[in-house]
């Protein structure tokens, strides 16, 4: 007992010591929206970063110096990669030149709403076949409450290393929000909870030398149920607006109008909006996850689950409604042509993922309709092996087109100009609030 306890200072102290003289090498697995810009600011403060990716372009991009994610400021990318400081690769032999292992790969859901930890439990697979004692390996993908415990902590002690002991084992959940200019990896406060009181002490002692404020808490299960809880947060609320909603669309009021009024209370109120539907990596994921692991407990999550059927339900909605919007022009959707204005989740991100766009304009290509989109993030895209490609935003374009459906509220779109070449519009996103003319094109969502 007494010689463990000394192997175990002995690897947290020398690995504490290498991470505050910022002489650790980091390891990042997946280089996507999380990943890259966390390893641009660990580099940034002088950490040498390994990126590991199974994107063979992605990488050769990495090590070029190629910025692909808009959130990573792309001379600041460019700077730190010819210093020497990043650089990407494939397999995992790399890992035992790791100090800190961050894994942020993708945790989708099945098609039964189930969670998919396959890139989880392949990354944890591949580390630990080269896991060595003093590491830190801490997970940022979002998750249900246990996956740390229940599925990464057997995988790396399956080496025969022992948490605490030999490697270390923390969660800190992702916080990122693709295009807020406002909140960064650095300035976001971070959530970290470590699997064993030295775990925690060594991931506190590693975010806080780059990021402002860091919040410990207990335990991992306890990080892991903190960032689900936020973006379920945001989905009820969401679903809450939307379904208010889909109630003034039958009474003839303007929730916009409804909600701009509400929000001048200044308690017991934040501002939610409707739309078309939730996209991106995690207010249309991350609630199923709590959803599916409150089964294991015999709990039923019923307010998680109604939101998530009002939030699906949106761009059904859509359909009905702009096929309603044509029907007043005397077109039926069979013989119309459609603009999508915006395919993006989300405004001023390049990120189509669980956008809610695309089901529409498969929901309106199915009564016939023939669909056309304009995105200004989003140059092209590919889905169920159908490839689009973005229309330049021209007068003609507008002419040519019966219906004008605003999907996605990017800036910089000249929607007076939209509106005196189009002949309808339908607006998910109050996109058209400030239109001086032409508002009897608009119809709102």
């Amino acid at each position: 007992m007494i010689n463990n306890l000394i192997f175990e200072a002995d690897a947290k102290l020398e690995l504490l010591k290498r991470i505050k003289d910022h002489t650790a090498t980091v390891g990042v697995v997946g280089l996507g929206y999380v990943g890259l810009p966390f390893v641009v600011e660990k580099a940034k403060m002088g950490y040498k970063v390994v990126g590991i990716d199974r994107s063979e372009s992605r990488v050769a991009m990495v090590n070029r110096g190629e910025n692909f994610i808009g959130d990573v400021n792309s001379q600041e990318f460019s700077d730190v990669v010819a210093s020497g400081l990043i650089r990407a690769v494939t397999d995992f032999s790399v890992v035992p030149e790791l100090d800190v292992i961050v894994i942020c790969v993708p945790t989708p859901l099945n098609k039964n709403l189930a969670p998919d930890l396959q890139y989880v439990r392949a990354v944890t697979e591949q580390i630990a076949k080269y896991l060595r004692k003093g590491q830190l390996v801490s997970l940022e993908s979002t998750t249900y409450p246990g996956t740390t415990e229940e599925v990464l902590l057997p995988l790396l002690e399956g080496s025969g290393l022992k948490v605490n002991e030999d490697f270390f084992l923390a969660h800190s959940p992702e916080r990122v929000d693709p295009g807020n200019r406002r909140y960064t990896t650095k300035n976001t406060n971070k959530v970290v909870g470590g699997v064993g009181d030295a775990s925690l002490e060594v991931a506190v002692a590693f975010y806080s030398q780059t990021i402002e404020h860091i919040v410990p808490v207990s335990n991992a299960k306890t990080a892991e149920l903190c960032k689900v809880f936020e973006n379920t947060f945001r989905a009820v609320n969401i679903a809450l607006v939307n379904e208010l909603l889909l109630l003034c669309d039958r009474m003839d009021i303007n929730i916009w109008e409804v909600l701009e009024a509400a929000h001048t209370k200044p308690f017991g109120i934040m501002p939610f909006f409707p739309g078309p539907g939730v996209g991106g990596h995690c207010i249309p994921l991350d609630p199923h996850y709590l959803e599916w692991k409150a089964k294991e407990f015999n709990f039923n999550t019923r307010f998680i689950a109604l939101a998530g059927e009002i939030n699906r339900s949106m761009p059904e909605f859509v359909r009905d409604k702009a096929l309603r919007v044509l029907n007043k022009s005397g077109k039926a959707a069979s013989r119309s042509r459609i603009l999508i204005l915006g395919i993006a989740y989300k405004r001023d991100v390049d990120d189509p993922r669980e956008s809610p766009a695309v089901e529409i304009m498969e929901l309106l290509q199915h009564e016939g309709a023939e669909i056309v989109y304009h995105d200004r993030f989003v140059a092209e895209f590919e889905h169920n092996g159908l490839r689009r490609v973005s229309q330049a935003l021209t007068p003609e374009l507008l002419d040519s087109v019966d219906l004008v459906l605003i999907v996605t509220d990017h800036s910089g779109v000249d929607y007076e100009m939209v509106a005196t070449s189009a002949h309808a519009i339908l607006d998910t996103r109050n996109a058209t609030k400030n239109l001086r003319n032409n508002r009897h094109k608009v119809t709102l969502l």
